[in-house]
C-alpha cells in the first residue's frame, strides 16, 4: 500500500487531498495543528499539535515516523495575510515566510530519511509567487513567501533528482476555502482532483516544474 503524508490536512484542500488518496487505496498520514472529525475518518494516522514553524515539533514528527516509508509528501500547510504599502506589518510577512516557505523546507529535510527512489514531493504554492505574473502588486508577505517556496522547491528538485525523487510546485487555483473567505472559483474537490492528476504526471523528466492544477505550466 502506498503512503502519503499531508500537512495542513484537517480542512480545505489538504482534507480533500486526504479524501482523494484514501479513496485510491493509499495509507494517509495527516499532519496538522488541530485535527478534525473529517480528517480522523479518512486518515490512517493523524499527528496533531504539529506546527511546521517549530523545529522541535517537526523533529518529534520525524521521530514518530522512523520506520515509515513515504511515497508522497504533500507540503500543504499555509497562511494568507494582506499588507498594503505604507502600512506594512513586517511581523505578518515574517509569519508567512515561516509557515509558507520555511515550513515546507523544514518538513522535507526532516522527512528525507523516509523518502526513497520513486517518491514524490508536492509543494502547494500559488501563482501569486510568480514574479513574472504579478500585475496587481500588494500581498507582500504572501507573494514573497510563495516565491521563496518556489525557489526552495526548485533547489530540492535538483538536489533530489540523483536520488530518484521528483518535486513539483503546484498552484491549486482560486479555491473556495476559509483562506479566501470561501470566495474562490473552484471547489476544494475540484482543486484536489487537478492536483492529484499533476502529481500522477510528475516524473524525473519534469521535476522542478511550476504548474497550475489545470495542467498549465506557470511562469516564474
Amino acid at each position: 500500500m502506498e503512503t502519503v503524508l499531508i500537512t495542513g490536512a484537517n480542512r480545505g484542500i489538504g482534507l480533500e487531498l486526504a479524501r482523494h488518496y484514501e479513496r485510491e487505496g493509499w495509507q494517509v498520514i495527516g499532519v496538522c495543528r488541530q485535527t478534525s472529525d473529517e480528517l480522523d475518518e479518512v486518515a490512517s494516522r493523524v499527528f496533531e499539535g504539529v506546527d511546521v514553524t517549530d523545529d522541535a515539533q517537526v523533529s518529534y514528527l520525524a521521530g514518530q515516523l522512523v520506520d515509515q516509508s513515504l511515497d508522497l509528501l504533500i507540503n500543504n500547510a499555509g497562511i494568507l495575510q494582506d499588507e498594503k504599502l505604507g502600512t506594512i506589518d513586517f511581523d505578518s510577512i515574517r509569519t508567512q515566510m515561516e509557515i509558507n516557505a520555511y515550513g515546507p523546507l523544514r518538513v522535507t529535510q526532516a522527512l528525507l530519511p523516509n523518502l526513497h527512489e520513486g517518491s514524490k514531493i508536492a509543494n502547494i504554492t500559488s501563482r501569486m509567487g510568480s514574479i513574472a505574473d504579478n500585475d496587481s502588486g500588494g500581498r507582500y508577505g504572501y507573494r514573497a513567501s510563495k516565491a521563496a517556496l518556489n525557489a526552495f522547491g526548485k533547489s530540492l528538485a535538483m538536489d533530489l533528482k540523483p536520488r530518484g525523487i521528483a518535486v513539483a510546485q503546484l498552484h491549486p487555483g482560486y479555491v473556495q476555502t476559509r483562506m479566501v473567505s470561501f470566495g474562490g472559483k473552484i471547489t476544494p474537490v475540484e482543486a484536489a482532483s487537478g492536483l492529484a492528476q499533476r502529481i500522477d504526471e510528475l516524473t524525473l523528466e519534469n521535476t522542478g516544474s511550476f504548474w497550475h492544477s489545470s495542467g498549465e505550466e506557470l511562469p516564474w
